[in-house]
């Protein structure tokens, strides 16, 4: 991974989740923050608030706004289309449609902490 101090924003309304991904992030020495979220409403507010989020990692099926609507709302907007987002997911259908609606990259879960790393370093060179 870049030998920079990321602030990654994580986007999943799974708690276990939430936790795995954060532990496998601060692991891995690059990261500095890690940010949770639990569905895409909270993470447009998060990201208008926030500008030190260097990268997404978006889970597509959550309630209140899901990660393919998020998806579009942050590739529409100026001030953030640039972030680099990673999808992370269970349904190979979806992979598809979040790689047109702007995502860098996905995953398929359960994720694995060297897929993980090589995503997201591929996504920041």
């Amino acid at each position: 991974m870049p030998e920079q101090d990321l602030v990654v924003l994580i986007v999943d309304d799974d708690l276990i989740n939430l936790k795995l991904l954060k532990s496998m992030l601060m692991k891995s020495g690059s990261v500095k923050e890690v940010v949770e979220v639990r569905n895409g409403a909270e993470a447009i507010d998060t990201l208008k608030s926030r500008d030190d989020i260097n990268l997404i990692l978006l889970d597509i099926i959550m309630p209140v706004m899901g990660g393919i609507e998020m998806l579009k709302v942050v590739r529409a907007d100026d001030n953030l289309n640039q972030l680099p987002i990673i999808v992370l997911t269970t349904d190979e259908t979806k992979k598809s449609e979040a790689l047109e609606c702007g995502a860098n990259d996905f995953l398929m879960k359960p994720i694995r902490n060297n897929d993980l790393i090589k995503k997201i370093s591929a996504v920041l060179i």
